[in-house]
């Protein structure tokens, strides 16, 4: 299977993103999965390093698989907050409160 980035794929990485809801995050890989490219977590990094181009997305809920930030996105850790997702000591958010349980 090609790991080209094209306009379809990401569209198809956005619309699983437009899905997580307020209060969750959701991980690169896990996004990966849902889209059916379980080893492409950095090609959902980069289309959604795009996303601005396509539209309005909640891109701030997509961490990595530890709960940690994008390092690029200094906004992220306020919106997250805003919408009442929790930090663990280590600056990453607390996973096991606030994944997106997809297809639940």
């Amino acid at each position: 299977m090609s790991t080209a980035l094209n306009e379809a794929l990401i569209y198809e990485i956005l619309s699983i993103v437009e899905e997580i809801p307020e209060g969750n995050v959701a991980s690169y890989g896990q996004i990966a999965r849902l889209i059916g490219r379980e080893k492409n977590a950095r090609l959902v990094g980069k289309a959604l390093s795009m996303a601005e181009y396509y539209g309005d997305y909640p891109c701030h809920r997509v961490v990595n698989h530890a709960g940690r930030l994008a390092p690029h996105f200094p906004a992220q850790k306020q919106r997250l907050l805003d919408e009442g997702v929790t930090f663990r000591e280590n600056g990453c958010v607390d996973m096991k409160k606030h994944r997106w349980n997809a297809g639940a």
